[in-house]
């Protein structure tokens, strides 16, 4: 694995006293090393904040027949990244969850995408990254890229995940990124679609 896309930390960077009262705060996520092998268990919370703890998450792509990615806003209530846009979901498996199970879960309850829409769910890609977002927190992820493709694209989003959505044409965005700069596209979902194209 390697941690090229490390960046500098933000001296502010190390959260506030409402995190302890944050959902975060009752849940943990897999530590793992930098070949995402597993180290046991962390609080979520601690995972994201000071300097972070490294563990695994995953980033799904979502796309369409005609080779569109559905881009989904990240509601403003989200700690980390509110309002930025993803492609598509992104979460952490629990402990002795795989990745497909993990995301097929997230896509469900983020999007209201179920299993007998797609076949195809599969991962594609896996890579450490860690960023710090200003004054609130960080991540520190050994991510696994999936995808998948929706033969019905109806969606049910949660409001309380997802604040827009837009399906967008893949290769157009990454050929593109000046087109699309308002949008704050989320820092895993910008590694892994230059990954995709390297």
């Amino acid at each position: 694995m390697s941690s090229d896309d490390a960046e500098a930390p933000d001296p502010d960077g190390g959260g506030s006293d409402a995190d302890i009262d944050h959902e975060n705060a009752t849940q943990d996520v897999v530590a793992v090393d930098p070949d995402d092998a597993p180290q046991g268990t962390v609080n979520r919370l601690d995972a994201h904040t000071g300097d972070g703890i490294r563990h695994r998450a995953f980033t799904c792509l979502v796309f369409d027949t005609d080779g569109r990615v559905l881009l989904a806003q990240r509601a403003p209530t989200k700690r980390l990244w509110d309002g930025h846009w993803d492609g598509t979901v992104a979460s952490h498996p629990v402990e002795g969850q795989s990745q497909e199970d993990a995301t097929a879960t997230r896509l469900e309850e983020e999007l209201g995408i179920t299993p007998d829409q797609y076949d195809d769910l599969r991962v594609t890609d896996r890579f450490e990254y860690k960023r710090y977002y200003p004054n609130e927190g960080v991540e520190w992820e050994v991510c696994a890229v999936l995808k998948v493709t929706l033969e019905d694209t109806d969606l049910d989003p949660d409001p309380a995940e997802i604040g827009g959505r837009m399906w967008v044409d893949y290769e157009h965005l990454h050929e593109n990124p000046a087109l699309y700069r308002q949008l704050r596209l989320c820092p895993w979902f910008e590694i892994a679609m230059r990954r995709d194209f390297a």
